[in-house]
């Protein structure tokens, strides 16, 4: 661990856009329950189930300390009214249009969302005089990479998909600004991220769905694929530890990225197995070809994270898998 690891600031005033989304209300979660000061910013699109969203959003809404604030990255003038009307200290930007697959049919949302919303996040940032903006990057980066596991350190300007290339196209955008204007910039390549109140449109949500459902599961590329799966509470804990930890001003530029994954990659068989013996139930399997977009491995390379914050995600599959299930047997009343 590197010497001048912080601790959280209580004191600090934290944005996080896209709360309502998977990654942003676990981590707003984590914050508010340490006593953090958490403005959450979210424009609740109809991607996936606004359900889904409503109910997480009404459980960090409890807090006194928590302010919601409904609007679009894409919306300047809505965005810059934030930062004038608070002095926010650090940015977390989860807010984005996810998902692969989509980005093949719905290219310009992808371009809005997260290319011009990133530049009026980043735009946001300077001017508002932030410390730190943490965004969530992803491992499609690598796209067409074959050198494994991923490492920061290789090349990553391959992209197979639109929405690939838009988060390579955020971690450009970042270096651009904390060399131009010393904005500290974190850039976090996460890895297929799952867990409770995970999102519907990712394997774990719909294999479980299609199993209870005896519904028949896609196993793309005949089931020939890893995953290198991490588990949500790894995944905030590894963002905790680099909220407060900004790249030096002195290290021109500013600037940092990390791969937030398991450093395990699972066999996509395997993970269907677990996931039939925690359900008790066989899955009817689907054999299909490789989607276009779809990267066939991917492995993270977690030695940058572990030497700077002495953490890397430790959660085994079992566990994690366990534990959404049980989730969504509750939520859903199953």
């Amino acid at each position: 661990m590197r010497g001048d690891y912080q601790e959280l600031d209580r004191e600090k005033v934290y944005l996080i856009t896209g709360v309502a989304g998977f990654i942003g209300f676990h981590l707003a979660q984590r914050l508010l329950a340490e006593g953090c000061k958490v403005i959450g910013l979210d424009n609740l699109n109809a991607y996936y189930d606004l359900n889904l969203k409503k109910a997480r959003l009404a459980l960090i809404d409890k807090y006194e300390q928590f302010q919601f604030i409904y609007a679009d990255i894409k919306d300047k003038e809505a965005l810059f009214k934030v930062f004038q009307e608070n002095k926010i200290d650090i940015v977390i930007n989860l807010a984005a249009q996810a998902g692969v697959r989509d980005s093949l049919t719905n290219p310009e949302i992808y371009v809005q969302s997260n290319i011009v919303g990133f530049l009026n996040i980043l735009e946001g940032c300077r001017y508002g005089q932030v410390e730190h903006l943490v965004y969530a990057s992803s491992s499609a980066v690598y796209g067409l990479n074959e050198q494994l596991p991923f490492s920061v350190h290789d090349h990553a300007d391959r992209p197979v998909s639109l929405y690939a290339a838009t988060k390579r196209a955020n971690e450009l955008m970042a270096h651009t600004y904390s060399h131009l204007y010393g904005l500290p910039t974190t850039g976090l390549r996460f890895f297929t991220v799952y867990g409770p109140w995970g999102r519907p449109d990712m394997a774990l949500f719909l294999f479980t769905e299609a199993i209870l459902h005896d519904q028949p599961i896609k196993v793309f590329n005949h089931g020939q694929m890893k995953r290198d799966f991490t588990y949500i509470d790894d995944i905030v804990e590894s963002t905790v530890r680099v909220l407060n930890n900004a790249p030096q001003k002195e290290n021109n530029p500013p600037f940092k990225i990390y791969n937030i994954g398991n450093n395990q990659p699972v066999d996509l068989m395997e993970f269907i197995a677990i996931l039939e013996n925690k359900l008790g139930k066989k899955a009817k399997k689907e054999f299909l070809p490789l989607q276009p977009g779809d990267v066939v491995a991917t492995y993270a390379d977690v030695d940058d994270l572990q030497r700077d914050f002495g953490f890397s995600p430790q959660t085994a599959l079992a566990e994690g898998i366990e534990k959404f299930i049980a989730w969504y047997k509750e939520f859903y009343c199953i």
